[in-house]
């Protein structure tokens, strides 16, 4: 039988030793090797005396061409020969420990694997088996085994499984052996299904005989036994099986004895597999319980401790960190319910969703327990830092949450109401049909209602108030209220058929910060033709001298709280008696001002001015009246558009459903950006694992917590705890606020705990609260304990913010980020099923910081980010009216009531018509269209200070703002969720619901505010004037710098794998330019992070709907970073309210480049984009920082180095996630050439 000579590599010299030994083996297979034993034993022991000598016969046999491999397994199979079997199986030995990943991988797709397992099933069917056989055999197979992916199955069907479970037993003496075939156990273990049948078999006991107390022979042997272990008992029938057999107790004792006997850290190996065992057992319900009963907790919280100052024994540390993380006792929230602590009854419940079901729940039902537990199933969730559950679940639905409909791809531009219904719209854009005829264009002459002698100086720029006009006999202004004050000013009077009015008197006093003159209210009051009594004697301590300022610091501690605005009285919410008539003036203001007179009254110890409440004592009102005068701050050349005397009054016309009757120093105050740079935070090393350690210390040591309540929303009428002055005090009873309850943990600690929104059971994100009774130079920590998102920007560098009374008093009125060892992490709070949607076992998260206090008796406040409250745009609102010259076209209107009964300003700014020829009427009247919105979720700040940016610009002087007017005209709804704002809410409305997911079917009723907002829209799609631009501005809390998201049916169905012709894909490519402009004109801006893909779950956001319905193809939501940025100007730093008004003042220049870029004849912008964006077609891939489906937040994939505290350092880091993103990004980058440098 004539068989094909041995293939040889080109280049291989044919008369190779090695090849001619192979081809004399290939010749004797089959019959000819059995018959021929002698001369099969030479040459194959040859064959490995040249491989074993000569590196290049190795790599002859393995050359690519060569057919060395299947030979040796051909001879492998055939022999019966032991020693001729040995020899082979030397050879393969020997091939495979050189370049041992192509070799094997070559071994195993040749069928090497299953030739093993069938030698070794004959030879253990020997009796004795050959011992060498079977150490060379195993010995090949745990080489092989990590690398053959079908290694368990083959292995289980050949019932090579029992062969090696049989020697191990027969061999536990016998540590050459015993050691090849633990290698084999550890691989099989690694199948699920095997290691339920190797527990049936007793190998989980057999483990357990190998496994030995501390001794320094047989290390090797130990620590492949662990593996196998640890392997065996990720089964959760094998893990009960130990624990039923009281193996946890064994393992936490042999822990302890490596732990201590190990001092110079050689055998880290066999402690790390001890604790991997641990680890696995307690993934189970019974393991947790098995290791809390053997003092597990104590064990390896002081083994660990001792292991922290050597570095190397970090995944000790780790490890055990998780372990006991994962055993420490879940807890509820020390709250009696999640809902909100102020509840809110809805005129109607909608009839499906999360609000239909918090008004189902039976009464008396605790929807804070949570019965089950956790990490039944696995320990996935638990095994990563970052805990980022949604986000894995974002990254598996990325490309599933792409709109795939063409039909919704393409903008079907239909108003969807009957022009009837929209015709009284007409009367919010006067604009569009003023002829201006009654109006002298004279540039002596005022065009504005508001319009004064604007001086840069305070003392000669007095406070002036706008004329009265119509007002509902409902809301008649508090005392001295300005007319701005009223939230429903205007809004039941006609339209007023022009904009000039008549200017007011100009008698009236001007207002210096130094000494408050009250004549001004008289004058305000005469001319709103309200009765003035006389307030002189209540107020009369403002206008004492300031020489008293020396007494400020030792009288603050009990005065700087909250000013109070309550009545001797119940506070009536309407600002008017049940008769109807004005609250008479002596309604006592508290005004912050007054430091003597309040400090008697605040007696219990509480963290607010409660004086007027059941906390405080019943003393008169007039004791200790005269006090020393608290100097405020003089801000005015600084903050032109603040006035703290104009904020109080805007607050007493501002609703909330707590009734707040107190303003924060903050907002009264004023905020002044610093001058210096406040870089990201630097994360050190291990922060996160030592404040977990302090959180299990609780657990070790309970002795040591206080556990002390003293600050409860939920305790009726008095959330303050009496105190006895070791405690700290807090606050959050004013507008925004948001603190529920604060206890005291130990004698520096607290633990925080937020309110949900209202009429919801979630959404803790937003705080703001104020703090006093600190101590000077002590560090304290603070624990905000029931955060509910799985990443956070605390995490990358972000800090909280932090604003000290004492600083604002001695000049520098200013939020400044603030706090050390600051971290964010999965804590041992479970938060029940109703709170998560119907999922099981969820945590809660705790964002922790620490900070300490630089002067004495302050008073300090603490925030999310840099407040900015509903009745602080009011003051804004007005002052910029006092900014408008005869030039600029400034009408506001009241669009619509909340359901809380705060008004919903609506603005529209132009530049006036230069006369009232046809020409420039037509001019004006034709311009196109700006539609800004902000503010539709409450915690985004941000978004204010940027929108604020952009009406300081519009109002501003400089030519480019007056072009910018010139060439638009704007429709600014600056604050769509006013109720969510003041109540402190951070996304809903008091509907319950996200208002930004409710633009498809909006309710008159629920979401007045996006009802009417898009009725504004669909009135302008109806004439035919739909927006050039609409954009709505948001904050991002997982992402850095500012970008845009957009609408291109282009771009998502590159993003998906829909098929689509030419025409479907056909759409205008100017959606682009004005995130491509910004990008260059903007620092802070990012055009990598903008994404232009439609998702299904944001089908009902401002943005696809206005890009839909409206028809408005530069459609966009503009978030802005809460953290900082990444790239250009700011990288490494933190946003301050500087760059985000610096953003939406960019943002007017970007619309003025606009302009030019959409002008008649020029088009080369548009080709340039379409070579911009021509390379993305044939990029298929799944970007998961584009789209997202919970919460608008893209997975978080910020690299981070969390090496020092991971929760299990096998984990795959999150790192090579992030290339791969990095890569999209450094793609996305490419589309904008002029690159200098993402949730609705």
């Amino acid at each position: 039988m004539n068989k094909p000579k041995m293939a040889t590599e080109k280049g291989v010299p044919s008369n190779s030793r090695v090849l001619m030994l192979l081809g004399q083996l290939e010749r004797m297979n089959g019959e000819a090797m059995m018959r021929d034993v002698e001369t099969a034993r030479q040459v194959t022991a040859k064959i490995f005396h040249l491989i074993q000598t000569q590196e290049k016969s190795g790599k002859e046999v393995m050359s690519k061409g060569s057919s060395g491999m299947e030979v040796i397994l051909a001879s492998l199979e055939s022999t019966r020969d032991v020693q001729t079997t040995l020899n082979i199986l030397y050879i393969l030995s020997e091939l495979l420990t050189v370049g041992r990943g192509r070799r094997v991988g070559v071994f195993v797709s040749k069928g090497g694997t299953g030739i093993l397992f069938q030698i070794l099933i004959t030879t253990s069917k020997e009796l004795p088996p050959s011992e060498e056989l079977m150490l060379q055999l195993h010995s090949l197979l745990a080489k092989v085994g990590p690398k053959d992916r079908k290694f368990g199955v083959k292995a289980r069907l050949s019932g090579a499984l029992n062969a090696t479970v049989n020697l191990t037993k027969q061999n536990l003496q016998n540590t050459k052996l015993l050691l090849p075939c633990l290698q084999v156990l550890r691989v099989y273990s690694t199948n699920s299904v095997n290691a339920i049948s190797l527990g049936k078999n007793g190998v989980v006991e057999l483990m357990f005989k190998i496994v030995v107390p501390f001794s320094k022979k047989n290390t090797s042997l130990l620590k492949v036994a662990l593996d196998a272990l640890g392997a065996l008992l990720k089964s959760k029938t094998n893990a009960r099986r130990a624990v039923d057999a009281g193996h946890v107790h064994v393992l936490l004792a042999l822990y302890q004895d490596w732990h201590h006997n190990d001092t110079r850290h050689r055998h880290m190996l066999i402690r790390k597999g001890l604790l991997v065992c641990l680890r696995n057992i307690t993934n189970i319900k019974l393991g947790r319980k098995a290791f809390i009963d053997a003092d597990g907790m104590r064990i390896l919280y002081y083994s660990s401790t001792e292991c922290l100052p050597v570095r190397t024994l970090d995944p000790l540390v780790n490890t055990s960190s998780l372990i006991m993380r994962k055993c420490f006792p879940k807890n509820r929230l020390p709250l009696p319910t999640i809902k909100s602590a102020f509840h809110y009854q809805l005129p109607h419940v909608p009839a499906v969703g999360p609000v239909a079901q918090l008004y189902s729940q039976p009464l008396g039902v605790d929807d804070v327990v949570d019965e089950s537990d956790d990490n039944e199933e696995t320990d996935a969730d638990t095994e990563n830092d970052t805990d980022n559950e949604e986000d894995e679940k974002d990254q598996h639905t990325a490309n599933e949450d792409i709109e795939t409909d063409l039909n919704k791809l393409h903008p079907k531009k239909n108003p969807g109401r009957p022009f009837e219904e929209l015709k009284v719209y007409e009367r919010f854009f006067l604009e569009l049909s003023e002829d201006f005829q009654g109006y002298n264009f004279e540039p002596s002459k005022s065009a504005s209602t508001t319009s004064s002698s604007f001086s840069s100086t305070r003392a000669t720029r007095p406070i002036i108030v706008p004329t009265a006009q119509a007002l509902s006999p409902k809301h008649v202004p508090i005392t001295s209220c300005q007319e701005d004050c009223n939230p429903t000013k205007a809004e039941r009077a006609p339209p007023s058929p022009s904009v000039p009015t008549p200017a007011p008197p100009a008698s009236l006093t001007p207002l210096e910060l130094d000494t408050i003159h009250l004549t001004k209210d008289q004058d305000r009051k005469e001319e709103a033709r309200i009765p003035s009594p006389d307030t002189h004697t209540t107020l009369s301590s403002l206008t004492r001298p300031p020489s008293q300022a020396q007494t400020i610091e030792q009288d603050l501690a009990h005065v700087l709280e909250c000013v109070s605005l309550e009545a001797e009285g119940a506070l009536n919410t309407e600002g008017v008696k049940q008769d109807g008539s004005p609250v008479n003036a002596t309604r006592h203001i508290q005004s912050p001002l007054l430091l003597g007179g309040i400090a008697t009254r605040r007696v219990g110890g509480g963290g607010g001015s409660n004086w007027g409440s059941d906390c405080g004592s019943e003393g008169t009102e007039d004791e200790g009246g005269e006090g020393a005068v608290l100097e405020v701050p003089d801000t005015a050349l600084l903050l032109p558009l603040h006035d703290p005397d104009l904020y109080v009054e805007m607050v007493k016309g501002t609703h909330s459903v707590p009734q707040y009757a107190e303003v924060a120093y903050p907002d009264y105050f004023g905020h002044i950006a610093p001058t210096f740079r406040e870089p990201l935070q630097e994360r050190v090393y291990g922060v996160q694992r030592s404040k977990i350690f302090q959180d299990i210390e609780r657990l070790i040591h309970p002795n040591d917590i206080v556990d002390k309540v003293v600050y409860d929303l939920d305790i009726p009428s008095c959330p303050v705890i009496e105190d006895n002055g070791e405690s700290l005090k807090f606050n959050s009873q004013f507008e925004s606020g948001n603190l529920r309850k604060a206890v005291q943990m130990r004698k520096y600690e607290y633990d925080l705990v937020l309110n949900s929104d209202i009429n919801s059971n979630h959404y803790h994100q937003w705080f703001y609260f104020e703090v006093s009774g600190m101590r000077v130079g002590t560090t304290y920590r603070f624990n905000i304990i029931n955060s509910e998102k799985s990443n956070s920007q605390f995490n990358y560098g972000m800090q909280v913010l932090m604003y000290s009374v004492q600083e604002a008093i001695s000049g520098r009125p200013r939020w400044v980020r603030t706090g050390t060892d600051i971290c964010y992490y999965k804590n041992h709070f479970a938060r029940s099923s109703i709170a998560a949607g119907g999922q099981k076992g969820k945590s809660y998260y705790t964002m922790t910081f620490s900070t300490s206090f630089s002067h004495k008796d302050d008073v300090c406040y603490f925030a999310y980010h840099y407040p900015y409250t509903y009745s602080t745009l009011k003051m804004h609102l007005s002052k910029l009216e006092a900014l408008r010259t005869p030039q600029i076209y400034l009408r506001r209107d009241v669009l619509c009531e909340t359901l809380g009964g705060n008004s919903c300003p609506l603005l529209t700014i132009t530049a006036m018509p230069e006369s009232n020829s046809n020409d420039h009427i037509c001019q004006f009247r034709n311009r196109p269209l700006i539609f800004l919105s902000a503010r539709v979720h409450p915690g985004e700040t941000n978004a204010s200070w940027v929108m604020k940016g952009t009406l300081e610009f519009l109002m501003g002087t400089s030519p480019l703002a007056a072009s910018l007017r010139e060439a638009y005209i704007f429709k600014i709804v600056p604050m769509l969720n006013p109720d969510g704002v003041v109540n402190g809410n951070h996304r809903c409305s008091l509907s319950g619901e996200d208002l930004n997911r409710q633009w498809q079917n909006p309710n008159p009723e629920l979401h007045p505010t996006i009802y009417h907002t898009k009725s504004l829209l669909q009135y302008l799609a109806h004439i035919q004037r739909a927006p050039l631009v609409f954009c709505d501005y948001h904050g991002h809390s997982r992402k850095k710098n500012v970008f845009m998201y957009g609408c291109s049916v282009k771009e998502t169905v590159w993003q998906s794998n829909i098929s689509a012709t030419s025409s479907d894909l056909h759409e205008d490519l100017g959606y682009r330019a004005l995130p491509k402009i910004l990008s260059q004109i903007a620092p802070a801006f990012s055009m990598a992070s903008c994404s232009f893909v439609v998702e299904r779950s944001k089908e009902s956001t401002a943005r696809v709907v206005v890009w839909r319905e409206i028809g408005v193809q530069r459609s966009y939501t503009m978030e802005s970073t809460l953290c900082g940025c990444d790239q250009g100007k700011y990288k490494g730093l933190q946003i301050g309210t500087r760059e985000l008004e610096e953003m939406g003042a960019q943002f007017c220049v970007a619309l003025l480049r606009l302009k030019r870029l959409t002008g008649i004849r020029n088009h080369q912008h548009l080709l340039d984009l379409e070579s911009d964006i021509i390379g993305t077609q044939s990029k298929v891939v799944s970007s998961p920082t584009t789209y997202v489906v919970e919460e608008d937040e893209p997975s978080f994939l910020e690299e981070i180095d969390y090496s020092a505290e991971s929760n299990d350092e096998d984990a795959e880091p999150e790192i090579e996630h992030g290339i791969e993103v990095q890569e999209n990004a450094n793609h996305l980058d490419r589309l904008s050439d002029c690159e200098t440098n993402h949730k609705d």
